[in-house]
């Protein structure tokens, strides 16, 4: 794969990730050169370097003809890229990133550039949570569809990846997110808004000067939108902090309880729906992982799951 700046390189889980699309991911890699080169060319930009992180797309730093730096995204052939723009669109830059320009047709977006994500930003965990939490608050709006019945598709795929890696779990994890799963099948209406859907530190990068709609000086990157609780979103912010719980396995319920109320608060969240989607989503995150050839990345969200099994926020 090249193009005329030289050879394209794909980060590991984006590599994991064509690798299990088969024909089709070939296919995307070896024509994103072209694809690289129509769009430098269509929008006026010089390509930089690669930006690293992410599982579901290219991401380079680009100069555009004015002097300014942006960030072009391709994504991956089965990313929802109609949502994904359209989201980012309506936001306008409240609580997410600026887009420039957009060629849907080959799922590309060019992109405010943005400093760095709050996973090196080297904050302590309550000031991460905040960021999170506050943050969400901006970007969240109000439902323009039927909610998607989000866990009863977490608990399909949780069943779908343990059948893959039968080992990489013990069974009572399973049980206990499944449970989770029907227990979250029915939320409120009025819990109800667009998700951001991966809310996770690494989607969440630094405003270099202050703007309007990033009063938080943060943005949202990479939404994968739907309709659910926001319960659901304050579950995945505190999903990965699996190291931080790891470290002291016998703290790890009590941390995680105080981690589920702070992000909560804000939005006046029941704290146990927020613990409930935490626990689904690191189970199925992990499977997920796991079951394309990241162990590594995978074990973590899988061996903290097992740490915090027969726990709950209100014990």
């Amino acid at each position: 794969m090249t193009e005329p700046g030289g050879t394209v390189r794909l980060q590991p889980l984006v590599r994991a990730r064509v690798a299990t699309l088969g024909d089709v991911g070939r296919a995307w890699a070896d024509g994103l050169p072209d694809v690289l080169a129509g769009l430098c060319a269509r929008w006026a930009l010089r390509l930089g370097r690669a930006v690293p992180g992410g599982s579901a797309s290219y991401l380079t730093t680009v100069l555009r003809a004015d002097g300014t730096d942006a960030v072009l995204k391709v994504a991956l052939p089965d990313e929802d890229v109609a949502g994904h723009h359209a989201v980012l669109r309506a936001a306008d830059g409240r609580g997410y990133v600026r887009v420039l320009a957009s060629a849907p047709e080959v799922g590309a977006l060019l992109l405010e550039r943005l400093g760095p994500s709050l996973d090196h930003a080297g904050l302590p965990v309550e000031a991460r949570l905040d960021a999170l939490a506050s943050t969400l608050l901006r970007a969240w709006r109000a439902p323009d569809r039927p909610p998607s019945d989000r866990a009863a598709a977490l608990a399909a795929d949780v069943r779908r990846y343990v059948a893959r890696t039968p080992d990489a779990v013990r069974a009572e994890v399973v049980e206990q997110a499944l449970a989770h799963g029907a227990r979250l099948a029915d939320p409120h209406p009025d819990e109800l808004v667009v998700v951001h859907g991966d809310p996770h530190p690494g989607n969440l990068l630094r405003v270099p000067h202050p703007r309007a709609g990033a009063e938080t000086g943060w943005c949202f990157v990479d939404p994968d939108p739907y309709v659910a609780d926001r319960a659901y979103d304050l579950g995945v912010a505190v999903r990965d902090l699996s190291a931080t719980l790891l470290a002291d396995p016998g703290t790890a319920g009590e941390r995680l309880r105080s981690w589920c109320r702070a992000v909560a608060a804000p939005s006046g969240t029941a704290p146990d729906r927020v613990w409930a989607w935490a626990f689904l989503t690191r189970v199925s995150t992990g499977l997920y992982v796991t079951s394309f050839g990241a162990p590594r990345v995978g074990g973590p969200f899988l061996r903290s799951a097992e740490v915090l099994v027969g726990l709950g926020a209100g014990r």
